[in-house]
């Protein structure tokens, strides 16, 4: 093994035990310190989790059981088995240069290592499309509140104050949906790190294939702006007084 995956493996084990520390703490005490959440919808279930955190805040969550149990266990060769629990976790999550190094070292041959690669974009954008999914349908559940919120206006039938919890929980659903689509942008940027970084070495028929899927993801993510976009200008549109 080189110096340099003893370095990113110890890294990975340093990090992961400080970053889960940190985010338990975090999740012990934040709920007390917000007045509205945003729909549970978005919040629980199996797609929750996909892109509420950035990368280094998920590779933490994420990685922390399977690379403290290396850094625990009496495994002669902690470090390899930190990066095979790392890479499985986080991916791309950890940024480009970590990624492609982990997918060098357990793919020295560059076409399986770009079909590896492709397999993993493409995982991501299933996951931008079931996180999808969901998200339309808070967004539409929220168009029908801020549509009735507006005809109560015109026919002067307003409730102020359900308007404006009404109104509070749109704001914490576009936020919260805002932060994921920055999240979703951000793996797209990291893979398109990689991607650059394997075309310097040369193109390949199995590149193609990972910028096509590359460009699939940011497609999709694209449209989930879109729709949270248009939900944020539909709010916007709404004066209380």
């Amino acid at each position: 093994m080189t110096q340099g995956l003893r370095f990113h493996s110890k890294l990975m084990i340093s990090f992961v035990v400080a970053g889960s520390i940190l985010l338990t703490g975090c999740a012990s005490t934040g709920s007390s310190l917000i007045g509205n959440s945003p729909d549970p919808r978005l919040t629980q279930g199996a797609t929750a989790e996909f892109f509420t955190k950035s990368g280094y805040q998920a590779c933490a969550v994420a990685a922390g059981a399977g690379v403290l149990a290396c850094a625990l266990s009496n495994s002669g060769n902690k470090a390899a088995c930190a990066v095979v629990a790392g890479i499985a976790a986080c991916g791309v999550a950890m940024g480009a240069n970590y990624y492609l190094d982990q997918r060098r070292s357990q793919y020295a041959n560059t076409t399986e290592r770009l079909q590896v690669i492709t397999r993993d974009v493409q995982a991501d954008t299933d996951k931008v499309v079931a996180r999808t999914a969901v998200a339309q349908q808070v967004i539409s559940d929220d168009q029908q509140s801020i549509a009735q919120i507006k005809r109560d206006i015109i026919a002067k039938k307003l409730d102020k104050a359900k308007a404006q919890s009404d109104i509070a929980s749109i704001d914490e659903n576009i936020t919260y949906l805002r932060k994921e689509v920055g999240n979703m942008r951000g793996k797209v940027t990291e893979y398109t790190k990689v991607a650059d970084a394997e075309r310097a070495q040369g193109s390949s028929a199995e590149l193609k294939a990972v910028d096509i899927n590359i460009l699939k993801m940011n497609e999709k993510v694209a449209a989930l702006q879109k729709e949270v976009d248009g939900l944020y200008s539909q709010r916007s549109a709404i004066t209380l007084g």
